[in-house]
């Protein structure tokens, strides 16, 4: 009974663990073997700069663009909103005129809602054409 708590009071064991325990999952699980086995005493290799070239700019541009593209998309559809709300404020008032204050506030909201949601759009649209 006493060699397996020797064993698990090992100062070495116990290094070992609080090392691997200390350090982020990500790093555990993704780190490669032969990364962490290989120990060099030379000094080390300096990093490469990151370098663009005018292609690699031109598909980046161009995949801005595209990505607008299809957030502007949204904007179509709060057009398409506004109208579904008129016309359906329009449809509901002529069905019960008493009802023309309510109805219209609802519309109001439905109207609010909708273009915010465009304006949403078109918002994202200008930060990948300019904030990236």
């Amino acid at each position: 009974m006493q060699a397996p708590v020797a064993l698990l009071s090992s100062p070495a064991l116990f290094r070992c663990c609080s090392r691997a325990l200390a350090r982020p999952v990500s790093v555990a699980v993704f780190s490669r073997p032969e990364e962490s086995a290989q120990v060099s005493l030379a000094a080390p290799q300096p990093r490469r700069q990151f370098r663009s070239s005018p292609l690699s700019r031109d598909i980046d541009t161009a995949a801005k663009f595209i990505g607008a593209g299809a957030a502007t998309v949204g904007v179509a559809g709060s057009g398409a909103g506004i109208g579904t709300v008129f016309g359906s404020l329009i449809i509901g008032y002529a069905r019960n005129p008493s009802l023309k204050q309510q109805l219209f506030s609802y519309a109001i909201l439905g109207f609010a809602l909708s273009e915010a949601m465009g304006l949403f759009c078109l918002m994202v649209a200008f930060l990948i054409l300019f904030a990236m």
